[in-house]
């Protein structure tokens, strides 16, 4: 059972229906869930969803908050998310793994100096930073053995944002580091986590292999594309948060995107 299926979450349900499992998806319009997934409409900000019989292996959380607001995400992530666990629990259903997507927002500002991993402590700076952690929270006191996944920058399959400021020459603050992962291998992640042999641990960070300065990934875009070249990089000044995958990769997985050059790739086509 997906609660949530947005862009991650469709691909996450697409990748357990080509496994052979049946993939029930919770969204406020079931006609956008993709196929073969079956979709059942609900407003979980809203209402607490009548559930059709399941025989559940597996639960994934991918839930997504617009806009980013305090009360958008205690709405959706800590709220919508209890009503979806309340639905499972009057059905006496109970998941063999489960995974909560989350963020590594909720780290909030740290050392650039040092790698942040599962043992950093996190220190939300605003609103809906702390609602994603008290979601994590209840995800965990509510889900025994639930797996928390906190994803870096998601990217790829059309996510353009990037790609576009470069072209328009808009890049602004070149020596920020920055932590991505693209989209098939954030999915990949959440499917391996939920269908390894051994049980995961409780937390993971989702990240690829390599933090990168913002300069450096503007510089290599621009190449490609031919557009102006962007203000230089420079590591002295850089500023942010970099993270690490080493707990992630140890469990067996391994990005088929492991640096913004492969995940970029092709972009002069």
């Amino acid at each position: 059972m997906l609660v949530g299926c947005g862009d991650l979450g469709g691909d996450v349900g697409q990748r357990l229906a080509a496994r052979g499992h049946a993939v029930l998806a919770l969204r406020r319009r079931a006609e956008l869930v993709p196929q073969p997934l079956r979709g059942l409409s609900v407003d979980l900000t809203r209402e607490q969803p009548d559930l059709p019989p399941l025989d559940l292996a597996y639960l994934v959380v991918a839930l997504t908050a617009r806009p980013r607001t305090e009360e958008n995400y205690r709405a959706t992530y800590v709220e919508g998310m209890t009503r979806a666990l309340d639905a499972l629990a009057a059905s006496g259903q109970v998941p063999r793994r489960a995974v909560l997507v989350s963020s590594t927002g909720v780290f909030g500002d740290l050392d650039p100096a040092v790698l942040a991993d599962e043992s950093t402590t996190p220190r939300p700076a605003d609103g809906p930073a702390r609602m994603l952690l008290e979601a994590e929270r209840v995800f965990s006191d509510r889900v025994p053995g639930g797996t928390v996944l906190r994803l870096s920058g998601l990217y790829g399959h059309g996510s353009t944002r990037l790609v576009d400021q470069v072209r328009a020459g808009t890049v602004t603050d070149p020596n920020r580091w920055t932590n991505r992962i693209h989209r098939d291998d954030a999915a990949a992640a959440v499917v391996h986590l939920l269908t390894r042999d051994t049980p995961p641990e409780p937390l993971y960070v989702g990240t690829d292999d390599e933090p990168a300065l913002l300069g450096d990934v503007a510089a290599h875009l621009a190449a490609q594309m031919g557009a102006p070249a962007p203000p230089s990089a420079d590591a002295a000044l850089g500023h942010g948060k970099r993270f690490t995958n080493a707990r992630l990769r140890a469990s067996g997985w391994a990005p088929s995107f492991p640096t913004y050059r492969e995940g970029y790739a092709g972009l002069s086509a």
